[in-house]
């Protein structure tokens, strides 16, 4: 159905991929651990979320994915156990060709509970860097394509912290790529930010993972200058945590895709593959048909009409950012 997978950043073992349009990857925030803030979870996973059951629901989604030729896979430390059902999914059933993307810089602290009062907790030390490099490498068998700093904001010290930056140099001279994710209403000014360092006399970074949705799209212009720069561009949190799916879907975005014959989350994510800087689009999907209904994307080119029609859909950065913070953890 849809086998192919964006090349990402500089790391050579990625260069076999071609990149002439932009492809569907599967995050893994959702069914790593059993709290997390995308709307209509209670219906989504299992009564009693088990290490065991959440373990073969990724199973299931990670088939279903590699069946309809997803090859790019995002996972981070701070999603639970999404690195370890990850990596024994890898050595269960193969995947030779699968890219592996992590992130570091948050540690996970429910202790696998919904009702946690903290559930992650953001430190972009270099000690932190050391930790959490060493656990991911032990968790996936030195399958890691992508390392990436979690959320990265204008204020993250990550951006001016030299020695993390010889580090990571390291790291992305092995062969890894550094990459890094952003959040908040001002996600623009920390792409720029980054494009600006450099490490062992080249860029540090190779790759950007964004939120980008018809709701959130301020990032854009920013992530088509990196994208210009020779970073990949990775969309995240493209149907904004169930809020351009079903039935939460605004009017617009049903509408169009009862004109077109498909479902509203599908009409998202093909708004984000149209983005002419995009390379991956990740699913979140936590069922087999929600990721089934997502990979329709792929073979919905919106017109530009249809795009302009959405236009108007968008939110003040800050006022979606502040909506967001708002979700209950579920």
């Amino acid at each position: 159905m849809y086998a192919r997978t964006a090349r990402i950043g500089r790391n050579m073992a990625l260069q076999r991929m071609p990149a002439d349009r932009p492809a569907l990857g599967l995050g893994l925030a959702a069914v790593g651990r059993p709290g997390y803030i995308n709307l209509g979870r209670g219906a989504d996973l299992p009564p009693y979320r088990s290490v065991g059951a959440l373990a073969a629901r990724t199973h299931e989604l990670l088939d279903a994915a590699y069946a309809a030729g997803v090859r790019y896979v995002d996972t981070a430390r701070s999603y639970g156990r999404a690195e370890e059902f990850l990596a024994t999914w890898l050595r269960e059933r193969g995947g030779s060709d699968v890219v592996v993307g992590s992130k570091w810089g948050y540690t996970y602290t429910a202790r696998w509970r919904v009702d946690a009062d903290v559930h992650e907790t953001k430190d972009h030390s270099l000690a932190t860097y050391a930790r959490q490099l060493g656990e991911t490498r032990a968790v996936l068998d030195g399958r890691l394509d992508l390392y990436q700093i979690h959320s990265m904001t204008p204020d993250s010290p990550a951006l001016a912290d030299t020695a993390l930056h010889r580090a990571l140099a390291e790291l992305r001279d092995s062969g890894v790529t550094v990459g890094f994710s952003t959040s908040g209403p001002h996600q623009a000014a920390t792409v720029d930010a980054a494009l600006a360092v450099e490490a062992g006399g080249a860029p540090l970074f190779g790759s950007v993972q964004a939120t980008w949705n018809l709701l959130e799209p301020s990032a854009g212009p920013a992530l088509a200058r990196a994208r210009d720069r020779g970073c990949r561009i990775i969309v995240k949190e493209g149907m904004a945590n169930g809020r351009l799916a079903g039935t939460a879907a605004p009017g617009p975005v049903t509408e169009l895709a009862r004109e077109l014959g498909t479902t509203p989350d599908a009409v998202a994510l093909a708004a984000a593959l149209a983005q002419p800087w995009a390379d991956i689009v990740l699913s979140g999907a936590a069922t087999v048909d929600q990721l089934r209904s997502n990979l329709a994307a792929a073979a919905l080119p919106l017109a530009a009409a249809h795009l302009d029609s959405l236009d108007a859909l968008a939110e003040p950065a800050d006022a979606y950012w502040r909506h967001r913070a708002g979700l209950p953890w579920s």
